[in-house]
């Protein structure tokens, strides 16, 4: 069992050496920030990592302060769920109502590792190369239907 400083310290390290992983990649090399996340200039709609001890998770969350937007935004990303689900095989979980630790209700479009443990540094390479990978994907799919979103 670990105290919730060595948890703080753990996930620090764990979240370093993502940013370290990720420096490595060449197509990520060039780009000024690595990955887009909070910078998809669609209000209520950001791109996420979560690493848990259930898994790792990469997120497209619509997060609109105002429910009926954000709802209205869910349903336009569905009427493009096939060109979003293009580059995963095992397509994307669609989330109407995903409740956060803090009680908040998002929707959320996400794919998945399961079986893999933050608490365990020997599977951080399977974290990063999957989180890496699938942000790649995700964004891609993100940047396709955008501009249909607007």
């Amino acid at each position: 069992m670990y105290t919730k400083e060595e948890i703080k310290e753990l996930k620090k390290e764990f979240w370093e050496g993502f940013g370290t992983y990720c420096s490595q990649i060449p197509a990520l090399k060039k780009r000024k920030s690595k990955f887009m996340l909070y910078n998809t200039k669609m209000k209520g709609v950001e791109l996420k990592f979560d690493a848990t001890r259930d898994g790792a998770y990469v997120i497209l969350e619509i997060n609109h302060p105002d429910d009926t937007k954000r709802f209205e935004l869910f349903e336009k990303f569905e009427l493009y769920k096939s060109i979003m689900e293009k580059q995963f095989p095992a397509g994307l979980i669609w989330d109407f109502a995903y409740v956060r630790e803090c009680g908040t209700e998002v929707c959320r479009i996400y794919t998945t590792k399961q079986g893999i443990d933050i608490h365990r540094r020997i599977q951080w390479m399977e974290f990063y190369q999957f989180m890496a990978s699938e942000m790649n994907k995700l964004e891609k799919a993100f940047r396709t239907v955008k501009e249909a979103l607007e």
